[in-house]
């Protein structure tokens, strides 16, 4: 007999091998109806799965994630089917499920545009209509290299030439179509329902700036409309939050052509950096960290002790002074570390906390640029925390803790993602495996749900990041804390223990923000703007109806400054209503109208940015209530 367990505990017992298929058939028609895929073991696989012995199973449906891999990976061999029909030329390179939809790279004679989305569509829907069944086969490499060649994929010869020896070399087939292909995929192509093919890139095959420039079609499908509908109207929404858009028209920051991927902050961008960096310091002093401030170019022997050298070379740039080498900092921890070094510290001391605002430098491909989301210099807010090993898990809940704090008062859900060992690792299984099990207990401790990001973290440490979910839906990663044993090693780090001996810290690596240029991007969209009243540049503006009425306005502009205010008047010769509308496209959180009446009166007639017209207020009540909502960051 075959023991299979199910999520929920219950056990199903067959004769002979089953599919996953079957299994979700044997538990409900319904669940058959609507699973995608299975986890079996852990492992996602096709729902033609056969289980041969026994095994734990999970069914999944597009509410998984790996639902929606398998779903999203059928629709870009769909679309590269259609492709394929109405550019027999084209040659096919990868085409994968990503976190958002799918996309595929193909190298095509001719640029695609627009309208050619529209007839790839139109081909799709004929695909999905003839209901292929999707079958998986396996070839051996010679055979399967032959096979690509023979009908002209260069692109799929050449990756299974650089598969691992003991790999198995899978294909897919559906109608005349045959892709190189791991999988999972679903049963056959009619059960993609609503698709939308997006936009057009290039890229580079592999990544790589040398090789060839492709075509990359993005595309998304769901099961049903009214969840495509809902996506296209968030793509929508988005367009108008655009943080490059939206920072050209509130005149936060530019990229200029001779800085490509260096950002500029204007005034106004200045004001909403400082507010964070002041906010952040606040919170920093409060945890007891102490600031620091390491170079930005250091020698490059220091990154070779530290690995990066080795691990992160092709990210770095290089400088020579008085014929040394030196490089200018991708990341801020060795410098923490010498300023560790500094001194010889004691168990006592521990836990030491160093944070830093750090400017790093990373080289970025020219085509990766994106507005603040991805720079080639930015603002880490870094902290390092040097501890003993029985500090471990106090700490990291410490952290979690601060992290969550600041998170709140930007009024940001998150979730939370633990990557574990990668294949560059540096160290050995068992430093991992006690990093990991430290972090795992931390978040277990304080009851947060996680997901498991297997290979994903830092080569010197395992990791948790923080996701934040933004005001239209969309996830950032931002935060992160990183367990390390191997910095201290390579950089000879101690302390004296209660026994009188030597003993080696462990170090936290962590960062809250990530990095402030790329937070104020995150911020700008989801606000879309309009910013709370404490970070937003402009807090008030004081808007006069005539000539008469500015020595009032500028009274009240002193006394809005003297309580830390930040307020403009506006005295330019223009109606009221023009004056009105142009505070309302920058957004400017409070608009104080002041006439006859007011200055009478000693008044203002107050509109908010969200709510319109408040009516009148006394000057002074205004001014009292404004600075409790910037004290109290609402």
């Amino acid at each position: 007999m075959i023991k299979i367990t199910l999520k929920d505990g219950s056990v199903r017992e067959y004769e002979k091998e089953v599919s996953i298929y079957q299994v979700a058939m044997d538990i409900s028609e319904g669940l058959a109806r609507v699973a995608l895929a299975g986890l079996l073991n852990d492992k996602l696989s096709d729902l033609r799965t056969m289980i041969r012995e026994d095994a734990s199973l999970s069914i999944l449906t597009f509410d998984n994630d790996g639902g929606k891999h398998s779903y999203w990976h059928t629709s870009t061999h769909v679309m590269a089917q259609a492709v394929k029909r109405l550019f027999p030329e084209a040659k096919l390179a990868i085409g994968p499920a990503i976190e958002n939809g799918f996309y595929y790279d193909f190298d095509i004679s001719r640029t695609l545009t627009p309208d050619d989305l529209v007839k790839i569509e139109e081909e799709m829907k004929k695909i999905i209509k003839e209901k292929h069944e999707i079958e998986r086969f396996e070839l051996p490499r010679d055979e399967a290299m032959e096979k690509m060649k023979s009908i002209g994929e260069d692109y799929k010869a050449e990756l299974i030439r650089d598969l691992p020896e003991d790999v198995v070399i899978s294909f897919y087939k559906q109608g005349e179509f045959v892709d190189l292909c791991a999988g999972p995929h679903l049963m056959n192509t009619g059960m993609i329902k609503a698709y939308k093919l997006l936009s057009i890139a290039g890229a580079y095959w592999r990544g790589n700036e040398n090789n060839k420039m492709l075509q990359r079609i993005y595309g998304i499908a769901f099961p049903k409309k009214t969840l495509l509908d809902e996506y296209l109207h968030r793509l929508e929404e988005a367009k108008k939050r655009d943080h490059r858009k939206l920072g050209k028209e509130l005149d936060l920051f530019s990229m200029q052509d001779e800085g490509p991927g260096f950002p500029f902050f204007h005034p106004k961008g200045m004001i909403i950096r400082n507010v964070l960096e002041d906010f952040w310091r606040e919170e920093h002093r409060k945890n007891s960290y102490d600031e620091i401030k390491t170079p930005i170019i250091l020698d490059v022997e220091l990154w070779k002790r530290s690995g990066h050298w080795d691990h992160y070379k092709e990210n770095m740039y290089f400088t020579e002074i008085d014929e040394r080498e030196f490089a200018v900092k991708p990341m801020n921890c060795p410098g923490g570390m010498l300023m560790y070094k500094r001194s010889m510290h004691s168990y006592r001391d521990l836990p030491i906390k160093m944070a830093e605002l750090g400017l790093v430098h990373r080289h970025e491909l020219s085509g990766a640029l994106h507005g603040l989301m991805r720079v080639r210099n930015f603002t880490q807010d870094d902290a390092h925390i040097y501890m003993t090993p029985e500090q471990i898990k106090d700490q990291i809940i410490e952290v979690i803790k601060l992290t969550d704090s600041i998170y709140n008062v930007f009024g940001f859900k998150y979730r939370v993602e633990l990557s574990t060992k990668p294949d560059n690792a540096m160290g050995s299984d068992e430093d991992w495996d006690k990093a990991t099990n430290a972090l795992k207990q931390a978040l277990e401790t304080l009851g947060m749900e996680y997901r498991l990001n297997e290979g994903d973290g830092a080569f010197y440490g395992p990791k948790i990041d923080f996701h934040l979910e933004d005001s239209i839906g969309r996830t950032w990663q931002c935060g992160t804390i990183q367990l390390d044993f191997q910095m201290p090693e390579r950089f000879d780090l101690n302390y004296i223990g209660a026994d009188g001996e030597k003993h080696r810290p462990v170090m936290i690596h962590r960062t809250v923000l990530g990095s402030i240029e790329r937070f104020i991007g995150i911020l700008i969209e989801h606000y879309a703007g309009a910013f709370p009243i404490w970070i937003s540049p402009e807090q008030v503006r004081i808007l006069p109806i005539a000539p008469t009425h500015h020595e009032y306005a500028r009274e009240l502009k002193e006394k809005l400054a003297e309580k830390g205010v930040r307020v403009y008047v506006d005295f330019r010769d223009e109606k009221i209503g023009y004056k009105i509308r142009e505070a309302q496209l920058q957004k400017v959180p409070y608009m104080l109208v002041v006439g006859d009446k007011e200055m009478e009166s000693s008044s203002v007639s107050v509109r908010a940015r969200s709510e319109g017209d408040l009516g009148a207020m006394k000057a002074d009540e205004f001014i009292e209530k404004a600075v409790e909502e910037i004290q109290s960051k609402k």
